[in-house]
């Protein structure tokens, strides 16, 4: 039997019904407390903790390494001039040096031109776990542990108890597995919990090396004689879809929607197969391989609320000029992913707002590890520069062109997204109602 033949007829129909269980979601409990502002939200937690200095202050190596050359390397994303000097930030090509070919501009229009920026927004946790949660939450969450669900209720909750959407309308796209990040598709609260999570992928995991070696052998295992196989693949599905003991860590879909997840599982794996995926025109694995399949889960779902979670750009501990590889990529991958929503999904295409912010900062100082460019890491152990990020939004209903705050007026917490997607869906009066919100917190329009 052809493994394409296997995948449709045996190990994926197991992935879909080993991974995703059912039951019916409960009804909303409140009305629309106020109008719509889109039909669909992109967030990008933009993670691995970005420093303002390279990302939108734009001053590549001269806010880093004591070198006097600035420039934007996030120019789908940002207005500004790439830099003119010691390129390492791009593509490497044949005989040439590491990173020396930048990556050509996709957009025309920058999304800061096409929408919202907030330059200089506080990050109420300085670290990875601690800061996802309170871009999920909208609470600081400073007691929050790792490996445990957050305390506060998330995004993807709020939505569908207070609003009403089904499991497959909300999707969380991680990039991997582990640092706990996909213990945060729902939270740990009585009131809302797993009933009203996401559903969660780990495309990296389930679509990459790991998936394929476990579910290509190109046969149907023998359930008496040939166990380990079986045991082998029901482990690997239960890692990827975070399973325990029989039950899904997160969210229960109706019949119908878990024969469409079977069937989206089915069908990305043969695209994958026959070199038919979306993507960007860079590749190379990494955060734009999540962000490819993001764009397939968009495609196929057309979700109210798709979360990507990127995470290269945490190199920078050890090795700042991948950092800044790491950076121009997500660049690329989002600016692509943007124009791709427009373009292709004709049912997202001018309904979606986009918005995008780092989950913390990074020092101000660096670390004493140099990379091959003899040039210094950078960790994000607390000062006051890992509290610096930004935020950008566009889409409809979104003002153009707009800025909001510079770097000495900070506007801004990241516990505003969650009020903010609220707001666009019509129930931030009852998030807020809630009581769950960190003090302060406000929709970024009621901050314009």
């Amino acid at each position: 039997m052809k493994r394409r033949d296997f995948v449709k007829k045996a190990g994926l129909t197991a992935a879909g019904s080993v991974a995703f269980p059912y039951i019916l979601p409960s009804g909303r409990l409140f009305a629309k407390t106020n109008a719509e502002l889109a039909d669909h939200v992109l967030y990008v937690l933009f993670a691995g903790g970005v420093r303002q200095q390279e990302s939108v202050l734009q001053q590549y190596l001269s806010g880093s390494q004591n070198v006097d050359i600035g420039g934007n390397i996030m120019y789908n994303m940002l207005n500004g001039t790439p830099p003119d000097k010691k390129i390492v930030y791009g593509t490497t090509p044949a005989n040439e040096p590491t990173g020396s070919l930048p990556i050509p501009q996709l957009l025309n229009t920058t999304i800061q031109s096409q929408g919202l920026l907030f330059p200089e927004v506080e990050a109420v946790n300085g670290g990875h776990y601690g800061g996802m949660t309170s871009l999920l939450t909208g609470n600081r969450s400073t007691a929050q542990g790792l490996k445990v669900r957050p305390n506060s209720p998330t995004i993807f909750e709020y939505l569908r108890r207070h609003r009403g959407f089904k499991a497959s309308d909300v999707w969380f796209v991680g990039s991997g597995i582990g640092n706990s990040f996909p213990l945060l598709n729902s939270s740990g609260h009585e009131n809302y919990g797993t009933e009203y999570g996401a559903n969660f992928v780990a495309p990296s995991i389930t679509f990459g090396n790991e998936g394929v070696e476990v579910l290509s052998d190109a046969k149907i295992y023998h359930p008496q004689e040939e166990l380990e196989p079986i045991f082998k693949m029901r482990e690997f599905l239960n890692n990827s879809f975070r399973i325990k003991n029989g039950e899904v860590q997160g969210i229960r879909n109706d019949e119908d929607e878990k024969a469409h997840i079977k069937k989206f599982i089915r069908e990305t794996f043969i695209k994958k197969q026959t070199n038919g995926l979306a993507g960007p025109p860079v590749q190379g694995g990494g955060d734009l391989t999540t962000i490819a399949y993001a764009a397939e889960v968009m495609k196929y779902f057309k979700p109210k609320i798709t979360v990507l979670n990127l995470g290269n750009v945490d190199g920078c501990h050890g090795n700042f000029s991948g950092y800044l590889r790491a950076l121009h990529r997500a660049d690329h991958g989002l600016g692509w992913l943007w124009n791709y929503i427009q373009t292709e999904i004709p049912e997202m295409a001018g309904k979606t707002i986009m918005l995008a912010t780092p989950e913390c900062g990074r020092n101000l100082n660096p670390n004493p590890i140099q990379d091959e460019n003899d040039w210094y890491g950078y960790d994000h152990s607390g000062d006051a520069n890992t509290r610096r990020v930004w935020s950008m939004m566009a889409g409809p209903n979104v003002p153009a062109n707009m800025k909001v705050g510079s770097e000495s007026n900070q506007i801004g917490k990241t516990t505003d997204n969650v009020l903010t997607i609220a707001e666009i869906f019509g129930i931030k009066d009852a998030v807020l109602g809630a009581g769950f919100m960190d003090g302060g917190t406000k929709s970024l329009f009621d901050r314009i």
